[in-house]
């Protein structure tokens, strides 16, 4: 089991930037893929960003070239920087951990979510 504390949201302007943080329970370099996704009010969960054990990344294309996704295995957190940020990405932030055995998903992890307003 894997539990998964998220912090670092909060409400700001327009064009701002939040850094949202993902503290892992347990050692993360055994997690396959980590990533941060969001669900707005009426919509469905969406992947925000996701990155692999060995660095490889993916982002939602509304979120590109304004987000970054990180990982610091030593501390077993991950990390999502938000720049030049819109009211659309209002949203609730889930942290996310995914264990694979082979191309087996063994492990799916959340977080309780964090909460990320946008004002315009």
């Amino acid at each position: 089991q894997v539990q998964l504390v998220e912090s670092g949201g909060g409400l700001v302007q327009a064009g701002g930037s939040l850094r949202l943080s993902c503290a892992a329970s347990r050692r993360i370099f055994s997690i396959n893929e980590m990533g941060w996704y969001r669900q707005a009010p009426g919509e469905q969960r969406e992947l925000v960003a996701a990155i692999t054990g060995s660095g490889g990344t993916n982002y939602a294309d509304s979120v590109k070239g304004r987000f970054t996704i990180s990982r610091d295995n030593a501390k077993n957190t991950v990390y999502l920087q938000m720049n030049s940020l819109k009211p659309e990405d209002t949203a609730v932030y889930y942290c996310n951990a995914k264990k694979f055995l082979t191309s087996t998903l063994v492990g799916d992890y959340w977080g309780q979510g964090t909460q990320v307003t946008v004002s315009s």
